[in-house]
């Protein structure tokens, strides 16, 4: 297999990404055909998959312009993925140019091409660290630099939750990182879950299938396990709702793209946004 010149040397090129399968939904141009194949497999069960991952890049952006709103300029993005066009520090500075954004990801494809793209700037920066870790984000000298834990800081775990599974007790991950944050954070997560999707358990569960086949074991949550991911925060309104729910018409917000509103696939799964008090 011929090795792109953007490929970070010691990667295993042979294996699928989850953040290159991502990347692939979205439309990008980083990943293999090795992840190709895996995200068509997964769309022979769910050819929606495309469609669920534009929605929780969408519900992001919304949400990290709300958080800029209240006040908050400072982001924890954990599980960032490959950058992609909109990210959070593009949204955030797009609304004030003070925007801090620690970028943390454990896959180093994601890494390096994040490193890639921020370069020169100053007030991001690329971590390579694990969720499960939280000690070594919060103590990592790039969050030292940027980030004053001691003010308010939107926390984003967007579509990376669903990659913990229940042995790695993901409860007490988020509660270890919130009680790490200043009154008046923020959490924004987004979580896979088999209700919304408008197709059977069963044929879903082809899909979850092959996330466990690449070893990425893909958990389904309901809609009361992903709200207790929110203890200690004040759930803000709507609560936790489909993805294209989540204030879709919010202050200085577009409405809401009609195909969003008649693809059943962007209803997929839950996002919320919780305020620490």
């Amino acid at each position: 297999m011929e090795r792109p010149a953007w490929a970070p040397p010691g990667i295993d090129i042979s294996m699928p990404s989850v953040s290159r399968i991502y990347d692939y939904y979205l439309g990008g141009s980083h990943n293999f055909e090795v992840d190709r194949q895996a995200a068509r497999r997964a769309m022979e069960f769910m050819p929606g998959l495309p469609k669920v991952m534009q929605a929780n890049r969408a519900f992001m952006r919304r949400a990290v312009r709300h958080a800029v709103a209240q006040g908050i300029t400072q982001f924890l993005d954990i599980g960032s993925g490959i950058p992609t066009f909109g990210n959070v520090h593009e949204v955030a500075r797009a609304a004030t140019p003070e925007a801090r954004v620690v970028y943390v990801d454990h896959d180093p494809v994601a890494v390096a091409h994040s490193q890639a793209v921020l370069a020169g700037d100053d007030r991001t920066a690329v971590l390579a660290a694990d969720l499960r870790k939280p000690q070594d984000i919060l103590s990592a000298p790039e969050v030292e630099r940027l980030l004053d834990l001691e003010r308010p800081v939107a926390l984003l775990l967007v579509a990376v939750l669903h990659f913990l599974e229940d042995a790695d007790d993901p409860y007490a991950l988020v509660a270890e990182l919130r009680d790490a944050l200043a009154p008046g954070s923020m959490l924004i997560l987004t979580h896979a879950s088999y209700e919304g999707i408008p197709l059977s358990e069963d044929v879903a569960g082809g899909a979850v299938g092959v996330y466990r086949d690449i070893r990425n074991p893909l958990v389904m949550r309901g809609h009361e396990e992903v709200t207790r991911f929110f203890d200690g925060f004040e759930l803000l309104e709507p609560g936790v709702v489909a993805m294209p729910n989540w204030l879709p018409d919010g202050p200085g917000e577009q409405p809401r793209e009609a195909d969003a509103q008649e693809d059943p696939y962007a209803f997929s799964g839950f996002a919320g946004v919780g305020r620490k008090a």
